[in-house]
C-alpha cells in the first residue's frame, strides 16, 4: 500500500496538481500564518476570515459598555437627597430675545455650585407688564454695546416676583454666564430688575423668587444654599488674583467677588434670609444653634 500512494503522489506532481489543499483560519496572527504555510512549501491555502464556529460569549450591548468617565456617570445617575422644586419661569422666547443677535453656542460648566445675586440698577418705577422690554434692552446692550456673547445672567426675577431665563442653554442646564468676572464657572447669575440701594426696598415676591429659583438649581447639585464654597479666581480683575482660591457664602452678592455696590445694599441685606428659605425649599432640617461657651 505505501509504494501505491507514493506512486500515485508522483503521478499528481507530474501532472502538475497541487497537494490538497490546506486550511489555514485566520486569527490576529492571520498574515503571519499565511507567511508561515507559504514557508513550509504548501501550494496553496483556503483562507478563511473567520474561525471554526465555536460557542463564544457573545459581545457586550452598547448600552452595557463601561461609561467612559465613571465618576461623571455617578453625577448623572445621583439622586439629590434635597431637590425643591423647579418654579415657573418665562422662557426667552415669551419675552422676545433675539436669537440672531448671539454669535456663539452656550458653554457649559460641571455644576451649580454657587449663585450670585445682581441688581439691574435701573429704577423701580417700572411695570411689571414692561419687564420683557426692560430684560430686551439689557440683553442687547450686553452683545451690542459690550461685545458678549449674549445677556450676562442666568435668571433675572421682577418686583412681582416673575423669573424670566436669561442666558440661551436651558434653565435647568449650569450654563456659564459673563455675570462675575473671575468666577463664572461652575456659578450661576440672578439679576434682580431694579435698584435696591439704601432707598430701593425689597419687595417680599422678589425675595422669595430669589430664594425658589436659588433652591431648584442648587438642589439639583444637593448644595446646601446655608452653605460656604471655594471657587478658584479666573482673573485678577475680580476681587482676587488669578489663581487664589477664594471662599464664598454659596449664595453671595456680586460685590463678594468684585469691586461693586451690587446687589445694593438693601437686596444684600436680605441674603441670609434668602439662603434660609432657600434651604427649607430643598426640605433641609433647621441648623442647630451653636453651643455658648462657658
Amino acid at each position: 500500500m505505501g509504494s501505491h500512494r507514493a506512486a500515485k503522489h508522483a503521478r499528481r506532481r507530474a501532472a502538475g496538481r497541487p497537494r490538497r489543499a490546506t486550511r489555514v483560519w485566520a486569527t490576529a496572527a492571520g498574515t503571519a500564518g499565511v507567511v508561515a504555510v507559504a514557508a513550509l512549501g504548501v501550494h496553496s491555502a483556503i483562507i478563511h476570515t473567520d474561525p471554526p464556529t465555536v460557542h463564544a460569549r457573545p459581545a457586550p450591548s452598547p448600552q452595557l459598555m463601561p461609561f467612559p468617565d465613571l465618576a461623571a456617570r455617578a453625577r448623572l445617575q445621583r439622586v439629590p437627597l434635597y431637590p425643591a422644586h423647579e418654579p415657573a419661569i418665562v422662557p426667552r422666547k415669551s419675552w422676545g430675545a433675539d436669537e440672531s443677535l448671539r454669535t456663539e453656542p452656550p458653554h457649559y460648566s460641571t455644576t451649580v455650585k454657587a449663585v450670585f445675586l445682581h441688581h439691574t440698577d435701573s429704577g423701580n418705577d417700572y411695570r411689571c407688564k414692561d419687564v420683557p422690554r426692560i430684560i430686551r434692552d439689557i440683553y442687547s446692550g450686553h452683545i451690542q454695546s459690550r461685545h458678549w456673547d449674549d445677556v450676562a445672567y442666568n435668571f433675572f426675577v421682577d418686583k412681582c416676583g416673575t423669573i424670566y431665563e436669561g442666558r440661551a442653554g436651558g434653565s435647568d442646564r449650569p450654563v456659564t454666564g459673563a455675570h462675575s468676572i473671575g468666577f463664572n464657572k461652575d456659578t450661576m447669575g440672578i439679576a434682580a430688575i431694579g435698584t435696591y440701594d439704601a432707598k430701593g426696598s425689597v419687595p417680599q415676591e422678589m425675595a422669595e423668587s430669589i430664594a425658589r429659583i436659588a433652591a431648584w438649581k442648587l438642589g439639583l447639585s444637593d448644595i446646601d444654599p446655608r452653605g460656604e464654597v471655594g471657587l478658584v479666581s479666573s482673573s485678577s480683575k475680580s476681587r482676587f488674583k488669578k489663581g487664589k482660591q477664594a471662599v464664598f457664602h454659596v449664595i453671595a452678592g456680586h460685590r463678594d467677588a468684585y469691586m461693586t455696590d451690587c446687589p445694593g445694599k438693601e437686596l444684600y441685606a436680605e441674603l441670609p434670609e434668602i439662603r434660609t428659605e432657600a434651604a427649607r425649599l430643598q426640605g433641609r432640617p433647621p441648623l442647630r444653634a451653636a453651643k455658648s461657651k462657658g
